[in-house]
């Protein structure tokens, strides 16, 4: 690691700016290998936040080799007390299309899905929560989050939570794009 840090300080480039920003881009580099993924190519995913939280952000690398994603997750605190939360049915079939919305004033606070290999797709599930002293507004979708084969990572805009899920799959690719929808919580 170390003589790679020094074969990038010793690079032609005309300014520290520029020494630095290859040093931000390659550490982030390796920040991407380490990710913890909470599940494996092929793998079932399941994954939810604490009982205060919901997910901030979401991370997934494709595999060409698996035809499947990697996820990863971060939480931010939520609720002040205790929420209700319950678990969906799967919102897809594979190979399907599919737009998910938890119920209003609810957000998303975990993820489940499994993989198969005659489709290289995955069905999903998602865990919604709430607490009954806040409402959601000014909700509003991403754009696409990510190309079909392409490493992305998506943080949850400040002051929103994340309430819903927009997908669909591609055969060529064996790859699903993603959108989110997120919303402000106020006090109702």
């Amino acid at each position: 690691m170390r003589a790679l840090c020094q074969f990038v300080l010793r690079l032609p480039l005309s300014t520290a700016m520029h020494k630095l920003s290859a040093l931000i881009f390659l550490f982030a580099g390796l920040y991407v290998d380490a990710q913890t993924w909470q599940n494996r190519y092929d793998q079932p995913l399941h994954f939810t936040c604490g009982n205060r939280d919901s997910i901030s952000m979401i991370t997934s690398k494709h595999s060409n080799d698996a035809e499947d994603r990697v996820w990863g997750f971060s939480c931010q605190k939520t609720f002040d007390t205790q929420s209700e939360c319950f678990w969906t049915n799967y919102v897809n079939y594979f190979d399907e299309q599919f737009t998910f919305n938890c119920p209003p004033n609810h957000v998303i606070s975990g993820m489940d899905s499994f993989h198969n290999n005659d489709a290289e797709d995955r069905r999903w599930k998602f865990y919604c929560c709430r607490a009954n002293n806040y409402c959601n507004s000014h909700c509003q979708w991403t754009t696409y989050v990510n190309n079909f084969d392409e490493y992305f990572t998506w943080y949850v805009p400040g002051m929103n939570y994340l309430v819903g899920a927009q997908s669909y799959h591609d055969n060529g690719a064996e790859d699903r794009r993603w959108k989110y929808l997120y919303c402000l919580r106020n006090k109702c």
